[in-house]
């Protein structure tokens, strides 16, 4: 597979997380201020995640879609996706193309907590 190929494999994966909410191996998560806040906020900043595509090369340097802002009623979230091993949760996946060997966890947080 060359990088090119890679790259849009990583990024269908991303999609695929970012726009379901669910993936092989996917995971969604709030931290920070936005796990005082009840499902239905979750949910919204959620949506605004799925609908987003204000793709720059300042957040999407890699053309992976794993980075964005959004607002959502006047206050400012963003949303990251990481990617790791199974079975080794601590370290990177050393193959984020590959659904089967990596977990892919999106965050999403108040922009202040980052």
């Amino acid at each position: 597979m060359t990088d090119d190929e890679k790259t849009a494999r990583i990024r269908e994966l991303n999609d695929e997380l970012r726009t379901k909410g669910r993936a092989l191996n996917g995971r969604v998560v709030v931290m920070g201020g936005l796990t005082n806040d009840d499902r239905e906020k979750h949910h919204r900043v959620f949506e605004a995640v799925a609908k987003f595509d204000a793709w720059t090369t300042g957040d999407d340097p890699y053309g992976e879609h794993d980075f964005g802002k959004v607002e959502v009623e006047g206050e400012a979230f963003i949303w990251k996706i990481d990617y790791y091993a199974i079975g080794d949760e601590a370290h990177g996946s050393e193959h984020p193309e590959d659904a089967n060997v990596t977990i892919r966890v999106l965050t999403l947080m108040y922009a202040e907590d980052y």
